[in-house]
């Protein structure tokens, strides 16, 4: 149930820092047209970071209850202090989701056999599948191929894929060697994504979805390159100043949300928004 194209779900905000709950139903409405397979809740896109336990909690009930079965969810459950991360799978209310997704510990910076142990444990604790989530650009760690394996093969009725966005094509197409259809191998980057599917891959998370979820079904679905091309430079710059900072200000001009964040994160430069625009 989590194949093809799952949106990495952003949060509005209002003006006064307050989760904006009319702008997130028209999101969740544009996500709701039959152009996405699946929602990603609470992950980096989300702005979990900056989120308290009850807005979170307040975040996925409310997302649970709206959607209400018609796409299947995935909740952001991932940190870098493996206790805390596994006492919340123990405590936390997970109906109505169909998997976790779980980002490598940051900022520690754990060695292959330190992440190999996280995952074991996050594995453990977990009630629901556990999606890994390798980010090195955000994490500072890489999780390789063999270690991937290993943490599957500990634990082959827990670990049902990885969002991979280390954006190494190699690394990515030996992980899919290796998995040979044990897990899925989900793309985490937008712009790579037909190149993914194109060696085995089980399609894409997406960021840029969030705006345009008919054509990213296309690039996803008939794995369309020219299409994926077309778009290089719009995800280029939906990037350029760091996520979500980009799709925040596409989803503004489309007056969808107001273009609120929360700090360290600032809205996109007039410069960006003007060429975004």
């Amino acid at each position: 149930m989590i194949k093809g194209l799952g949106t990495a779900l952003i949060t509005p905000f209002d003006a006064n820092g307050n989760v904006d709950y009319k702008a997130l139903v028209r999101v969740l409405d544009t996500q709701l047209t039959g152009f996405v397979d699946y929602l990603v809740v609470l992950g980096t896109t989300g702005e979990a970071a900056t989120m308290t336990e009850a807005e979170k909690r307040e975040v996925r009930t409310f997302i649970r209850d709206y959607v209400k079965g018609r796409l299947p969810l995935v909740l952001g459950v991932g940190g870098n202090n493996t206790a805390a991360v596994c006492e919340t799978l123990r405590t936390i209310d997970l109906t109505g989701f169909e998997a976790i997704l779980s980002v490598c510990p940051y900022y520690n910076k754990p060695n292959q056999e330190g992440l190999y142990q996280h995952f074991c444990a996050v594995a453990k604790a977990s009630p629901v599948p556990v999606i890994l989530y390798n980010v090195p650009g955000r994490t500072g760690v890489n999780l390789l191929p063999e270690t991937v394996m290993r943490i599957w093969e500990t634990h082959p009725d827990k670990i049902a894929g990885i969002k991979e966005a280390s954006g190494n094509l190699e690394q990515i197409k030996k992980l899919i060697a290796l998995a040979q259809d044990k897990l899925l191998v989900i793309s985490g980057d937008d712009g790579i994504a037909v190149d993914v599917m194109a060696a085995g891959g089980a399609g894409l998370i997406s960021v840029a979805s969030n705006a345009y979820p008919e054509d990213f079904w296309h690039i996803v679905h008939d794995q369309d390159a020219a299409l994926q091309a077309r778009y290089a430079e719009t995800v280029r710059l939906l990037f350029a100043e760091g996520n979500p900072v980009g799709i925040k200000a596409v989803l503004a001009n489309k007056g969808l949300i107001s273009n609120n964040l929360r700090l360290p994160l600032v809205p996109a430069s007039p410069e960006l928004q003007q060429q975004l625009a």
